[in-house]
């Protein structure tokens, strides 16, 4: 057992004019993982073009998921600056964001959104896997004050974990007997996400081969991934529990698993119009 409180520094080098992040490097890495996730398994089905539209879907995830997470963050706080800041991005911004770019030019390649989508939906949450990373690299999104066995200190944080920073950010209280500028220890909620994406993308590897039609397995994405958001949100330092004791990001979670779990529903059999998957192409 960990006898105190670990302390975080941040991954971050500049190489001459050049910045590298571990946030931007770790975001890079999750599209990268989530390309190939998506089109090795749409390749494994048999359906060639659309593995082929994948670099261009892919690409406009990245730029939906940037200018959703950007406009969230800027409709959240009310500060049309924001949207140029580096910091700021929400993920649920960036999920719609992503969903509606890449439904576009999907539709643009004149390629099939729920059969892509069937696919991708193991991949995105690879993909996310690997991108929470780095909130942590950056000590970004981190949670609570706690003084558990895990706990950990951003001193170098976006923002740092001091009692005043967490006050004026998320309205943590100050305990007593702490000034101001103490670094106080958190929930290491970024390696929470980072672990339940990981249990959570085993779920959707396990049922790739799945006998529904095409397009339940992302609905089955969607309750995964508002359950692994709900529950994360207990942990974290925020200070928007508009909702009774939750948070926004909660109700909207609630709102994509339920979704999730009808699309589930209404893809549960093939039909007409409802297409099972097919046989894989190879073995």
């Amino acid at each position: 057992m960990l006898l105190g409180p670990i302390t975080h520094h941040p991954l971050d080098y500049a190489l001459g004019p050049l910045r590298l992040t571990g946030f931007g490097l770790a975001v890079l890495a999750g599209f990268v993982v989530a390309q190939h996730v998506s089109v090795s398994e749409l390749s494994r089905r048999g359906h060639a073009h659309e593995a082929e539209v994948m670099p261009d879907v892919v690409l406009a995830c990245v730029i939906g998921t940037l200018i959703g997470a950007k406009l969230y963050y800027v409709l959240l706080t009310g500060d049309a600056s924001a949207f140029f800041s580096r910091g700021g991005f929400v993920f649920w911004g960036g999920f719609i964001g992503s969903v509606l770019l890449s439904y576009l030019t999907i539709r643009w390649r004149k390629a099939d959104f729920i059969r892509i989508s069937d696919a991708t939906g193991i991949a995105i949450m690879a993909g996310y896997a690997v991108g929470r990373t780095g909130c942590w690299a950056v000590g970004d999104d981190y949670g609570s004050p706690w003084s558990g066995p895990l706990a950990v200190m951003f001193p170098q944080g976006a923002p740092p974990s001091t009692a005043i920073t967490m006050n004026r950010a998320f309205g943590t209280p100050i305990p007593p007997g702490i000034s101001a500028d103490t670094v106080l220890a958190v929930h290491p909620t970024q390696l929470y996400e980072v672990a339940l994406a990981l249990a959570f993308f085993l779920v959707l590897w396990r049922f790739r081969k799945h006998k529904h039609a095409e397009g339940w397995l992302f609905g089955l994405y969607c309750v995964l991934a508002g359950t692994e958001r709900f529950i994360v949100e207990f942990f974290r330092a925020k200070d928007d529990r508009l909702l009774g004791p939750l948070t926004l990001a909660q109700g909207i979670a609630i709102a994509i698993a339920l979704g999730g779990a009808w699309w589930m529903m209404a893809r549960s059999q093939p039909g007409p119009g409802r297409p099972g998957i097919q046989k894989e192409a190879t073995a």
